[in-house]
């Protein structure tokens, strides 16, 4: 959505177009500007055809509309002239008997009125200027609402993608969740992740990622990440569970190429032992004992493809190691020249810088440099989700 371009007082010269038809009235409208000694740029349509043609070759700041053309009648005219550029102020000039149609087109969008043959040139500039600011005023208005309505809606998303671990009340691990949008004031993209303990003490992880970005991206995520939570208690496991998840994708995706990647841990607090079953995603870093290594087990397809088989890795966690698990945008930011990006080689290398930072530390440090990496490259261009996991101490 565009706003004027000139607040009122400024330096730049005023371009009014003014659609009238009749010869006569567009004469004393020109000469009123210019009694007035104002700098505007003026131009005459004779109709509302001849404006549509000026408006497509330039943008006037302002518009003053004759409701009595050869093709168009009325408010008709005012609202097919508003549908070329709903950002443009429009002021309507009426009749001496047909001021009535002035009040109508006030309500119906117009910024305001002037009666031909009681108009000053003074009063026609000013008027010119002051719909030209309430119209700068009504867009910003219409801005900031759907700025606060976005808002609304990131939260409410954000709620369904990202939310709380659900543990018991000793669950034996140690919970570090982040995330991050790509740039302030987006919409929150495909990015999710759930953690949840079931009765025999299992702690299940999950982190996913649906391709794309906006509502659409999101709400698949939502339905995912539900999906997984209520399989995962309903007592599915491995590939059964990933099947039933990929049902969900399939029929709810808002088109047949979208797809997502997934990893779902299911961990023994107790003795470490962990199943891993990954699905087109990325592996996950290993944190301890000053030291980081990439951990990555045996995938399958992403959810989506048409995948009925993943692999179920029966993997250990040692004593005083984190697993840290996370989405591409964490390494898909470019760094250097041309367009290198960090890279999972790259993010271990920096994690291998970070590894003596204790869990919460390394996380936030992690992420705030894979952000300084991508600054001068405009920066992060995709989501950032982050869960790191482990065993609490004995």
């Amino acid at each position: 959505m565009r706003a004027p371009s000139v607040p009122a007082g400024s330096e730049q010269r005023l371009s009014l177009l003014l659609v009238e038809d009749d010869r006569a009235d567009a004469l004393l409208v020109e000469e009123l500007i210019a009694d007035a000694d104002d700098d505007i740029e003026f131009r005459w349509a004779q109709s509302l055809s001849d404006a549509e043609e000026a408006l497509s070759a330039t943008r006037p700041h302002c518009v003053l509309l004759d409701l009595n053309l050869p093709d168009a009648i009325g408010i008709d005219a005012l609202h097919r002239l508003g549908k070329l550029d709903s950002t443009i102020p429009i002021v309507v000039l009426t009749g001496l008997h047909d001021e009535h149609f002035g009040v109508s087109a006030v309500a119906s969008g117009a910024q305001d009125y002037l009666v031909k043959g009681r108009v000053e040139p003074e009063v026609l500039v000013r008027a010119v200027r002051y719909a030209i600011e309430r119209k700068r005023a009504e867009l910003t208005a219409v801005a900031l609402h759907a700025s606060h309505l976005r808002a609304q809606e990131n939260a409410r998303l954000e709620r369904g993608l990202l939310p709380s671990p659900l543990l018991l009340g000793d669950p034996g691990v140690e919970i570090i969740t982040q995330s991050l949008p790509s740039r302030q004031d987006a919409l929150i993209g495909g990015d999710f992740y759930d953690v949840v303990q079931t009765s025999d003490r299992t702690v299940h992880v999950m982190i996913g990622d649906v391709a794309g970005h906006g509502p659409d991206a999101a709400a698949l995520g939502v339905a995912l990440r539900i999906g997984w939570r209520a399989l995962t208690f309903a007592g599915l496991r491995g590939n059964e569970r990933m099947r039933q998840l990929d049902r969900i994708l399939t029929t709810e995706r808002p088109g047949t190429g979208v797809f997502a990647t997934l990893l779902s841990l299911a961990i023994d607090p107790d003795s470490g032992r962990y199943a891993a079953v990954r699905a087109g995603h990325p592996g996950m870093l290993g944190h301890g004992r000053n030291s980081v290594e990439w951990i990555e087990p045996p995938a399958g397809p992403a959810l989506g493809l048409g995948a009925e088989e993943w692999p179920v890795n029966e993997l250990q966690l040692p004593e005083g190691q984190g697993l840290l698990l996370l989405t591409d945008g964490l390494f898909e930011g470019h760094v250097g020249s041309g367009d290198e990006r960090l890279g999972e080689a790259g993010l271990l290398k920096v994690a291998r810088t970070l590894a003596e930072l204790p869990g919460r530390e390394f996380v936030d440090a992690l992420i705030s440099q894979a952000e300084t990496y991508a600054q001068p490259h405009g920066g992060l261009t995709d989501d950032i989700a982050v869960i790191r996991v482990e065993r609490s101490p004995r």
